[in-house]
């Protein structure tokens, strides 16, 4: 049985993200380390975006940034300049590309292809077992997620954020790539939260997606079918579809935490590093994965990783109101980018807010019946959970 100081199991972007960055880091380089994961992260996958203040640590890997993003619903609709911000996109193919090189680089961490069976801690050390082998770890940092956690409770509100994507290119000069299109609301929305998102790369080239933030996935011919009929809305006729993606992504204040140990660290996704009230992780996990290494260095139990913020406690009641009254996703997100700047409902989601700013967006976010019996719903969660 192989011995290994850290195993990384699962190598999405949380996992490779951290082992890339213990590659930086000259700490880690007597250290052996074991990247455990049943597939070879190394196509376009995924697309990621995310909001950034300035320059960031993967702009020479972007596809696409924008200055503007468009919101459109039934109460509200206007383009939004972002100021000192920008809306990016990232690819996951160059950015795994990326990361494989330079943890490449490195003789002291091996990876292995192979599927994760089981693991467990023994109190000294950690057991992994896979498809063919078994291995031993001081610290296991795990990032493979399992819905049965979520599924298998009804003590906090779980919800999807679930899509399907088209990358088209139109015939003629038919998209604005000087502004994003953020959440069009203007669309069926079946009694739940549904919204198309389209990021321009070129007048002629642009991701159309079609998101739902609910608890349950459509068969796929109902996203595609929505997609088309927005394309036919917007006046984009002749096209063809150069790739396809879909997603399905945690929404949840579930607390991961509680599966920590002092020895096994759950990460990514797994790990709650899913922003629970939009679905966006890559922002969280660039931020928490800095976090860790630096964590790693001073700190033997990794149970005292996580630390709760009063984010966790504001998303809770968040998904609280769309979990019970979901066909009100439209009028939320109108109420919070019609009343509030865009600085600050960037810095409330990053959770880098004031507790005046934040405090600012909660009590201008409609409808406030829904929030105040959310409140009330969750406090038990919120006291004792």
């Amino acid at each position: 049985m192989k011995s290994y100081d850290y195993i990384i199991t699962g190598a999405g972007a949380s996992g490779l993200m951290t082992a890339y960055r213990m590659s930086l880091d000259t700490y880690f380089d007597g250290k052996e380390i074991l990247i455990l994961d049943k597939e070879n992260k190394n196509s376009n996958d995924r697309t990621w975006c995310y909001w950034e203040e300035g320059k960031g640590e993967w702009d020479h890997l972007l596809a696409k940034k924008w200055n503007n993003i468009y919101f459109r619903s039934t109460d509200y609709s206007e383009v939004i300049p972002l100021d000192k911000y920008h809306y990016k996109m990232l690819r996951s193919g160059e950015f795994y590309a990326f990361l494989w090189e330079q943890i490449g680089k490195k003789k002291n961490i091996l990876h292995i292809q192979d599927e994760v069976i089981s693991y467990i801690d023994l109190g000294n050390s950690v057991t992994v077992k896979s498809r063919t082998a078994v291995f031993e770890t001081s610290k296991l940092i795990n990032s493979i997620f399992h819905t049965d956690l979520l599924t298998q409770q009804d003590k906090y509100p779980y919800l999807k954020q679930h899509f399907v994507g088209w990358f088209v290119k139109a015939d003629d000069d038919v998209f604005d790539d000087k502004v994003a299109t953020f959440m069009d609301f203007n669309l069926p929305q079946n009694g739940n939260t549904r919204f198309m998102y389209v990021l321009p790369l070129s007048k002629t080239h642009a991701l159309i997606e079609y998101t739902l933030f609910s608890e349950h996935l459509l068969p796929v011919s109902e996203y595609e079918t929505a997609i088309e009929k927005y394309m036919e809305q917007i006046g984009i006729k002749n096209y063809m579809i150069t790739e396809k993606e879909q997603g399905n992504i945690p929404m949840t204040s579930f607390p991961f935490e509680k599966q920590n140990t002092k020895n096994i660290l759950h990460i990514g996704s797994a790990g709650g590093w899913t922003k629970a009230s939009t679905g966006y992780t890559f922002a969280l996990t660039t931020k928490k994965s800095k976090e860790l290494v630096q964590f790693l260095k001073t700190e033997g139990d990794l149970s005292k990783f996580y630390k709760r913020s009063r984010y966790w406690f504001f998303d809770l009641i968040f998904l609280g109101v769309l979990h019970r009254n979901n066909e009100l996703g439209s009028s939320i997100f109108a109420s919070i980018f019609k009343n509030n700047k865009t600085q600050d409902i960037f810095r409330f989601l990053d959770e880098k807010g004031s507790w005046y700013s934040d405090l600012k967006i909660i009590f201008r976010t409609r409808p406030k019946i829904n929030f105040t019996s959310s409140f009330l719903r969750n406090l038990p969660l919120i006291l004792f959970g």
